[in-house]
C-alpha cells in the first residue's frame, strides 16, 4: 500500500489526536481499539485506515522528539 491517504482519513485521525492525545499510541491494535470505542464508523476497513494513520502519526512523532 502506499502511503497517500484520503482527506477524510486524515481529518478524522487528527481530530481524534487532538480531542484525546493521551489514549494513542504506536501500537496498531490498541489504536484499532480505541478509534472504535471513541467513534461511530461503521466499516472496518475505514476505521484500520484511520488507526493506522494515527499510528504512523505517532511514529513519526516519536522520532521528531529524539532527534
Amino acid at each position: 500500500m502506499g502511503n497517500v491517504k484520503p482527506a477524510y482519513i486524515k481529518k478524522i485521525a487528527l481530530k481524534l489526536v487532538r480531542k484525546f492525545p493521551d489514549k494513542f499510541t504506536e501500537d496498531f491494535e490498541n489504536n484499532k481499539m480505541i478509534v472504535e470505542k471513541l467513534t461511530t464508523i461503521g466499516t472496518k476497513n475505514i476505521r484500520n485506515r484511520v488507526a493506522g494513520y494515527i499510528a504512523r502519526m505517532m511514529e513519526d512523532k516519536k522520532g521528531e522528539n529524539e532527534s
